[in-house]
């Protein structure tokens, strides 16, 4: 399913993230689908598991084990408020970004990126991060494993 996920599929995924009870005649108008066609959407993206639940304020985005989570550090051109307020309203706007926090120190930005591969990521550094407003520099680290979760057996 992960390959047939569109613009439009990511749209719908950011705005259920965002708040999981928004109205699907909201989603529908806000994607530019009818009601039906964006419920269908939606439909779809449940069972293949791509959405597996919600809460009050998000839907929950399973990726299967070969996902993989990128940290990524961002560096911008300037940190004057309107940078930083055009950056962050872009982040906003793509659902693989997991978490972004604005830090001290060194960068500017650290991101949580999930990706349903390495090459997948590649795409998301290329076509999405790269662009994002105000950018200088990314430095990005691919998770090995969640460390607080506890380790499944290698054993065969």
């Amino acid at each position: 399913m992960s390959d047939t996920i569109d613009a439009t599929d990511r749209a719908i995924l950011r705005l259920l993230r965002l708040n999981a009870r928004r109205p699907n005649s909201e989603i529908a108008a806000e994607v530019g689908l009818s009601p039906s066609a964006c419920h269908r959407r939606i439909r779809i993206l449940e069972d293949a598991g791509i959405i597996r639940g919600y809460t009050v304020v998000t839907g929950l985005i399973d990726h299967d084990a070969k996902s993989v989570d990128v940290v990524v550090q961002v560096t911008l051109d300037r940190q004057t408020e309107d940078y930083l307020v055009r950056f962050e309203h872009a982040v906003r706007q793509c659902p693989e970004i997991r978490e972004c926090f604005l830090m001290t120190g060194a960068v500017d930005y650290w991101l949580r990126v999930q990706a349903d591969s390495v090459a997948a990521y590649e795409v998301i550094h290329g076509e999405i991060l790269s662009r994002l407003p105000g950018v200088t520099r990314l430095n990005s680290s691919i998770s090995m494993r969640d460390a607080l979760r506890p380790r499944r057996s290698t054993k065969r």
